[in-house]
């Protein structure tokens, strides 16, 4: 292949501390890219020349609040790149501050805005450690609001590699569609856009030869077809994502996450997000993901 002709592919990937960004980097590295961690936001654009010039195909670059001094220079950084008409993908990694709380607490790392002090009582070490995750939030919001988020809160490492493959494949200049089902038993997906709660809809869990499949099935596609509210609830989704999409397209959004909701997430959301990705791929570049499924 020849790499001279080849556009230069960078990824950017910031996020919370603990929320997976080694293992969004190592699945990159797995998939060809050149990766490096903690780089200076006042390197980026130089880096980039410099990998330009090496006539380099995949890069992916880390960045998080361990550089908190020069991480407001990133997004006038990025606006260089842009300028210099070089494409950088966003990639923003999160999950909630119990969840990070946990993490911490079970590798016993120091979080790198918290000032630890093994003389305070446990108590007052996870006051400051939330307080030093909340100072976190709020020097990356920014980011945030300009990344693709993923909540990895609930999903196995395994599951954040695939997310990070499968975003890679699509291209930046144009709005991808993520659609994901999900179990409200286990939470809402905190990196959803729109969120679509399915619960009141007929649940093929009742149905005793339809329990143990999932919404993939036909027997179980062929229940919910049937049902009047089903069709209605698909209709009412498609209706609404249409009369959006273009706007949010025109916003320069580059994805756009629907969540879709259900007891299990075994059947109903299953069945609408495998439905809906039929109907909208078509038009827009989509993908799809079944967090409890996938999980299994």
């Amino acid at each position: 292949m020849n790499t001279d002709i080849m556009e230069l592919q960078i990824i950017l990937i910031t996020g919370m501390s603990g929320s997976g960004k080694s293992v969004a980097l190592h699945a990159l590295e797995d998939a060809g890219f050149f990766c490096v961690d903690n780089l200076p936001p006042e390197l980026l654009v130089p880096f980039v020349a410099l990998e330009k010039a090496n006539k380099a195909s995949r890069v992916a670059i880390a960045m998080d609040v361990r550089t908190a001094t020069s991480l407001p220079l990133l997004p006038e950084q990025l606006a260089v790149l842009k300028s210099q008409g070089i494409s950088v993908k966003s990639l923003f990694l999160d999950a909630t501050t119990g969840t990070l709380v946990r993490r911490y607490s079970e590798t016993r790392r120091k979080h790198p805005l918290s000032q630890f002090n093994p003389d305070r009582p446990e108590t007052d070490q996870r006051r400051a450690l939330v307080d030093a995750i909340e100072h976190e939030r709020e020097l990356l919001a920014e980011l945030r609001e300009k990344a693709h988020v993923i909540d990895t809160s609930i999903i196995r490492p395994s599951q954040l590699q695939g997310y990070v493959k499968s975003l890679i494949t699509t291209s930046g200049e144009q709005l991808t569609l993520v659609f994901e089902s999900f179990a409200f038993k286990r939470g809402v997906p905190g990196d959803a856009d729109y969120v679509f709660d399915v619960r009141m809809l007929p649940n093929p869990h009742y149905e005793p030869e339809l329990r143990h499949l999932t919404g993939r099935d036909a027997p179980v596609a062929a229940f919910l077809q049937e049902q009047a509210e089903v069709t209605q609830m698909l209709e009412h989704i498609q209706l609404f994502l249409n009369h959006w999409l273009a706007a949010l397209a025109r916003d320069h959004r580059s994805y756009v996450t629907v969540a879709i909701g259900c007891t299990g997430g075994q059947h109903r959301s299953v069945y609408l997000v495998e439905q809906l990705v039929k109907l909208f791929s078509d038009q827009w570049v989509t993908l799809k993901r079944h967090r409890e499924l996938e999980a299994l």
